[in-house]
């Protein structure tokens, strides 16, 4: 699906960038696009979407440039026993560095969250690279 944006009555397309909304949007869509055997295990994860990732998990992730984390998966993955006080898993994606990624590479927004997104998933399963790969076939497909 191409993300396309409403023109105005004179024919222009909006002048702001993509909301939150607009983002968390695209993100439920590609997480809607999985696999049942993967979406049975989403309904814990909490999906987060946010301008930029906080300056102490930049810090601690080593990235010097807030443009340089468009997305993070937190949480112990599928069949690792929970421990106590553990968090829901989360994916957290950051609108800033997204969009910033989008205009440069042009490639189109909705294949850009799917990819970040199912990145992010592909850690909550414990996956491959390449198993991520062939996920993110599935859902832009």
């Amino acid at each position: 699906m191409l993300y396309v944006f409403p023109m105005d009555d004179a024919g222009q397309p909006p002048r702001f960038a993509p909301t939150r909304e607009d983002i968390e949007k695209l993100a439920l869509t590609a997480l809607s696009r999985l696999p049942d055997p993967f979406r049975s295990h989403l309904s814990n994860v909490v999906l987060f979407v946010e301008e930029f990732a906080d300056p102490a998990i930049l810090k601690e992730m080593e990235i010097d440039d807030p443009f340089g984390l468009t997305g993070l998966y937190s949480g112990r993955p599928v069949g690792e026993a929970a421990q106590t006080g553990d968090l829901p898993p989360t994916v957290h994606l950051y609108r800033r560095p997204l969009l910033d990624e989008w205009v440069e590479t042009g490639v189109p927004l909705d294949m850009l969250i799917s990819h970040v997104v199912v990145h992010e998933i592909g850690h909550h399963f414990g996956l491959s690279d390449l198993d991520m790969h062939v996920l993110e076939d599935m859902v832009t497909l």
